[in-house]
Order: structure tokens, then sequence, then C-alpha cells
């Protein structure tokens, strides 16, 4: 088997298994249903991935937001407070929105996946790190007022997570203000509180 049949399997599998446990929970699927619904072996499952817990634990890792937002801030960043910021807001609720289902697992589950919520953490700790750090430097650069950028960086993620909370469940919208426009007035207010 060469490396891009491995990991369009692994794919397979995962997203399976993320479709499947949304719908009926973790202990709810089988991992013969999983590998069924992937078009898949059992035997196939095992091989990569060894457990149920493994499998959810890699599509996790493979599909949450770290890994793209750590080539945004390598990579995309111009140094202009207002352009930066909404870039990081659109992408953050971009990744978020594609990962809906994803979310929901690691919130509903909680219970049933001791130890899963630490590993939920890893993507906010790090985009937190990226900020922190990308604030410092826009201060070093004239192009921010003195801040505590830990704290203004924890600011801006909370705003934009509770947004996507509260987007996530349809019910709770709130219908006169569109995403976008959020994105957009919020990033701007940002930027004025924190331009000198």
């Amino acid at each position: 088997m060469n490396n891009s049949k491995n990991s369009g399997s692994a794919d397979k599998l995962m997203l399976a298994a993320i479709n499947l446990i949304a719908v009926k929970g973790y202990n709810g699927v089988t991992t013969q249903e999983i590998a069924r619904t992937a078009g898949l072996s059992e035997k196939t499952l095992f091989r990569h991935f060894g457990s149920k817990r493994n499998l959810l634990e890699m599509a996790f890792d493979r599909f949450h937001y770290a890994e793209e937002m750590t080539k945004l801030f390598q990579d995309q960043l111009v140094w202009d407070l207002q352009t930066d910021l909404l870039l990081i807001s659109q992408t953050y609720h971009e990744i978020m929105n594609r990962n809906r289902k994803l979310i929901m697992i690691s919130i509903k589950e909680e219970n049933n996946l001791p130890g899963f919520q630490e590993r939920a953490k890893k993507s906010p700790q790090k985009l937190l790190r990226f900020l922190t750090n990308y604030f410092k430097s826009m201060y070093e650069k004239e192009k921010l007022i003195k801040i505590d950028p830990e704290t203004q960086a924890l600011s801006f993620m909370m705003m934009n997570f509770g947004a996507f909370m509260n987007n996530l469940e349809s019910d709770m919208n709130f219908q006169n203000v569109s995403m976008e426009k959020f994105i957009t007035e919020s990033v701007q207010l940002f930027t004025r509180a924190l331009t000198p």
C-alpha cells in the first residue's frame, strides 16, 4: 500500500467515525459500523488506529485548527492589526464551522471519554500562544498600545469562541447580526482599542 492510499483510508475512517458518533454518541457506535460506513474492513480500522478511542483522538488532531492556524501565523500575517485579526477571526470560524460535529462530540462526550478534554485544549492553548506572541511583536513594532498581550489574546479568542458557540445551536442565533458582520465589527473594535 502506498502512503496516499493509507492516508485516504485513515481519512475515510475518521470522517465516518465523526459522522456516526455525532449522531449516535460514542458508546452507540461500534468499530465494525465505522469501518462498514467508510467502505473498509474492521481489520483496516484496527491496523490504522488500534481502537475506537485512538481513532477519535486522531480525528480530533487531524481536523482541529492547530495545523491551519500554525500556517496562518507563519506565512500569512502582514503586520497590519485589522487585516491580520480579520484573517485570524475568519479562518477560525471557517475551521470551527467545518468541524461542528467534532466540536459537538467533544462537548457531549466529555463524560464518556476521560482525558479527551485535555486533548481538546491543545489547539486553543496553541492559538493563545500565537496570538500572545503576535500582540507582543506588534507592540515591539510600535503598532499596538501597551497592553497585557496574553489577556488581550484571551479576550479575542473568547469573543470568537462565544460567537461560535452561540451559532452552534441554530435556535440560539441572533438573526439581526450575521456572523460576517459580527467578525468585521468586532475586529474593528479591537483595532480601534489597541492601535496607538
